[in-house]
């Protein structure tokens, strides 16, 4: 009878410690419950991911695919082999994107396959334009550049921003004594970087008048002749002009000519330097042309005279008719404004007039240094390009040593708009 009823004592404690109760599943044996467990099958992916990779989280021997190893499955992967090329592009670029040794072909290493890069050696230059011009779009050491960068060669003549010298000729070191506008001649100008040029031309005086008396001069008064306080012998400095431009490699040079002689003497001055070979003929409402078509073509420069278009010299182009410029030799920079002083101000191309005068009418060095100065000038140049929806073609100074035109022109040049972030100071 003990024995019995001790029977009974021992099954009442058993069920009521639970001990027959079952227990919950744990399908790894980590101590987790199943219900609880992230990884129910211990294959170390979690029960999520596997669903969405498409794998059995409830079977160990069933993991997702993941060629490269990174933890990421192939199904969500979007660089399922590793080799840093996204599976999209290697599909478009017709690589195999589960094979870490199979990549695209980039030869300038920007990320875009040569199969759908515009720009396949990084040149700059579209692999179009290149091979209609003669190029190698597979190699970067096949390329040009206009002045100085690649890209530059894809921009049209009025879309461009050249820095220019009023009366360029007009120096010190060209020994001229009155109304001198520049300390140094056109050497030194060119290495300083400008590209366009206003001259002079007058006959030497009043008895020389054949077309092999042209010289550049400036007038400083009614009284006498405009070469009697210093000329400047115009065949040699076009001379040296046409030996700078073949020493150089895709620049574009203009002149503005305040002319004071027939065209006929210019065109002889033009023929004996060499300078008529290359000069380029523009039609009136026509594309202006890309710079690196120009130097292509052999025909890099641009005249321009102050004087009505001759149809016996086209490529005369009246500077009143194909462009347009704004006022000049105001008294201080508050009295400089945008708009239109002489020529159709409908033309892209212009000038942009940049200096004063002092109280006697002559250039000035140290006015030219408060409206050259790198601020100041990129300041109103971008006001302009703004208030006439237009680049400025030319920036035209006087005393070009004073201040940073030619940097003023690098800086704009790296900008598409006016409203462009502007880049640092070269």
């Amino acid at each position: 009878m003990r024995g019995k009823i001790g029977s009974l004592v021992l099954c009442a404690l058993i069920v009521t410690s639970g001990c027959l109760e079952k227990s919950p599943p744990d399908m790894d044996g980590d101590g987790i419950h199943d219900s609880e467990d992230a990884d129910m099958d211990g294959d170390g992916w979690e029960n999520s991911v596997e669903l969405s990779c498409t794998s059995d989280p409830n079977d160990g021997d069933d993991i997702p695919t993941d060629t490269d190893g990174d933890s990421v499955c192939d199904i969500l992967d979007e660089d399922d082999d590793g080799d840093s090329w996204t599976d999209a592009a290697e599909q478009e670029c017709g690589s195999d994107s589960v094979d870490v040794d199979s990549t695209p072909e980039d030869l300038d290493g920007d990320w875009t396959c040569d199969e759908l890069d515009e720009d396949a050696d990084g040149d700059g230059l579209p692999n179009e334009w290149e091979i209609e011009r003669g190029f190698d779009p597979m190699d970067s050491e096949s390329f040009m550049a206009c002045h100085g960068i690649s890209v530059f060669c894809l921009r049209t003549y009025d879309d461009f921003t050249f820095p220019e010298t009023h009366n360029a000729y007009s120096t010190i070191e060209d020994q001229v004594l009155v109304g001198v506008n520049h300390y140094t001649g056109l050497q030194r100008q060119w290495d300083g970087g400008i590209r366009a040029f206003m001259v002079d031309s007058h006959h030497r005086n009043y008895d020389n008048t054949s077309a092999e008396d042209v010289r550049f001069c400036h007038s400083t008064g009614q009284f006498f002749h405009p070469c009697n306080f210093g000329e400047v012998d115009s065949f040699q400095w076009l001379n040296l002009l046409n030996s700078l431009m073949n020493n150089s490699s895709g620049d574009v040079v203009t002149l503005l000519i305040e002319n004071y002689v027939p065209p006929s003497h210019l065109q002889f001055l033009f023929n004996e330097t060499g300078m008529a070979d290359r000069v380029y003929t523009h039609t009136l409402g026509e594309q202006w042309p890309s710079l690196g078509d120009m130097v292509l073509g052999g025909k890099d420069l641009v005249v321009f005279w102050e004087q009505s278009q001759n149809d016996e010299y086209p490529w005369l182009h009246d500077f009143g008719m194909f462009g347009w410029t704004t006022n000049y030799a105001e008294g201080s920079k508050e009295e400089m404004s945008c708009t239109v002083h002489r020529g159709d101000g409908s033309q892209p191309v212009w000038h942009l007039n940049n200096w004063l005068s002092s109280i006697y009418g002559l250039p000035d060095p140290v006015l030219a240094n408060e409206v050259n100065e790198y601020e100041t000038l990129l300041n109103r140049t971008l006001e302009c390009w703004e208030e006439m929806d237009n680049r400025p073609t030319f920036v035209a100074v006087d005393y070009w040593e004073e201040g940073e035109v030619t940097n003023v022109t690098i800086t704009l040049n790296k900008m598409s708009h006016w409203s462009d972030e502007v880049p640092a100071h070269p």
